[in-house]
């Protein structure tokens, strides 16, 4: 039974946007508040200094020694 509904939502959404697009209209998505889907937002690239990149690495290093040492190291 919801999946028919579903069908039916998705025709009736198909349906307006062709009529907006006859019209020369906008169109509203009145299919995404129905289906429940949402947009991914982008993800953001992460800007990280040359700096900050060679303080991680050296703490990564030091913590690759400690685990060694701690392991019996090689």
């Amino acid at each position: 039974m919801a999946e028919i509904l579903q069908q039916i939502d998705r025709e009736i959404a198909q349906l307006q946007r062709a009529r907006a697009l006859l019209n020369g209209g906008a169109v509203k998505s009145a299919s995404r508040s129905v289906t429940g889907t949402t947009r991914k937002s982008k993800k953001r690239k992460s800007n990280l200094s040359p700096e900050g990149r060679k303080r991680i690495a050296d703490a990564v290093r030091r913590r690759w020694e400690r685990q060694r040492k701690a392991s019996g190291g090689k």
